[in-house]
């Protein structure tokens, strides 16, 4: 497994070393000790499943706010997904930046979100799944959202009419979100 960091700090593409034959394939999609030696610290205590039947499907922006904020290691096992990050940490130098990653089943990414950013996805194939180890657990007391198209970001996603949860449609733009995260150097 390498690491491949981005322009934004903490947020890394893991690239697994894939062992394939002619039975398929075998890769070790996390490893703390090898992790640790690249510098990266998480301790992981929930893994999530998603799967979303439709092209077109968006899920997120998501994020939890403290003491409840979460790194999440996110990989799709089936299918193809735009993954979608937004720096929501007040005074980052890219504050309210998105930035995206193409993850798939083929190319077996997975893309660490740090806490200060929100996150989302967009299917671009039927019957994806995606998976993602947090380091704190589901709180709905500490569960936020910003919305989807909100037009200060103006993220570039691949569809105009997109799948929604009631949920998402109903989550707020950045500018009046709940946000405490401040960035620091």
């Amino acid at each position: 497994m390498d690491v491949k960091k981005t322009k934004v700090e903490g947020v890394n593409i893991l690239r697994p070393e894939v062992f394939q034959d002619e039975r398929g394939f075998f890769y070790e999609s996390y490893n703390k000790e090898k992790l640790e030696k690249m510098g990266i610290y998480l301790n992981l205590c929930q893994d999530n499943h998603s799967m979303s039947k439709e092209i077109g499907t968006i899920r997120g922006l998501h994020y939890q706010i403290e003491p409840m904020e979460m790194t999440k290691i996110v990989r799709v096992v089936s299918g193809e997904i735009l993954d979608v990050i937004v720096d929501i940490r007040k005074g980052s130098p890219t504050f309210g930046e998105w930035f995206s990653f193409h993850l798939t089943s083929e190319n077996k990414k997975q893309v660490i979100v740090p806490p200060g950013f929100a996150h989302g996805f967009c299917t671009l194939v039927r019957n994806t799944e995606v998976l993602y180890k947090v380091d704190k657990h589901y709180s709905r007391e500490h569960d936020r959202g910003i919305k989807w198209d909100d037009p200060e970001i103006g993220i570039d996603w691949p569809v105009n009419n997109p799948i929604l949860s009631k949920k998402d449609l109903e989550n707020p733009p950045l500018a009046s979100a709940e946000i405490n995260f401040t960035y620091e150097e």
